[in-house]
């Protein structure tokens, strides 16, 4: 399946347009214009990713979809990606695999990856995100904690929690 970048209305930005810098804490244009950032969202199962993309655009971020590992690594060699959400148990590589390949194609992006996974009991998988210092989000706790997750991946500071 291709990778799918649903449409907007809004504005997008070329890459001429925006700063060439891989993770700064406020992108702006000269004229003062946000730039969105652009996250790769590898995940099999079509409702998570659907849920992903819309919850993406609702943060204000562009969300690309790519289906199977070997896809995404195509992507990331042809497009510049500000972060990766990544289920390491969709993919037809291994989790080990997509470490490395991360490492060799964009050495900065893997500090910018964010692991969902419904698998945080799983030896392997845990091993793997201490070994590398992955941030990550179970699936069962995806709305609460995707949008704090990529503030911290990106630098930012948290959000301000509404006090009533």
């Amino acid at each position: 399946m291709a990778a799918r970048n649903l449409p907007t209305e809004r504005s997008k930005l070329t890459e001429s347009q925006a700063t060439t810098s891989p993770a700064p804490s406020a992108l702006t244009l000269a004229r003062g214009t946000p730039v969105r950032r652009k996250v790769l969202i590898v995940e099999d199962e079509p409702s998570i990713s659907n849920l992903l993309y819309v919850l993406l655009e609702g943060l204000n971020y562009d969300g690309e979809v790519a289906i199977g590992g070997r896809h995404a690594l195509a992507m990331i060699e042809r497009e510049s990606f500000d972060a990766i959400l990544l289920d390491l148990r969709c993919s037809d590589l291994r989790a080990e695999q997509w470490v490395s390949r991360i490492a060799e194609i964009q050495p900065s992006l893997l500090d910018r990856v964010l692991v969902i996974t419904g698998e945080v009991a799983d030896p392997k998988v845990l091993d793997l995100i201490e070994r590398h210092c992955l941030p990550h989000v179970p699936q069962s706790r995806l709305l609460e904690d995707i949008h704090q997750s990529l503030r911290t991946l990106f630098g930012l500071s948290p959000q301000p929690v509404a006090k009533f």
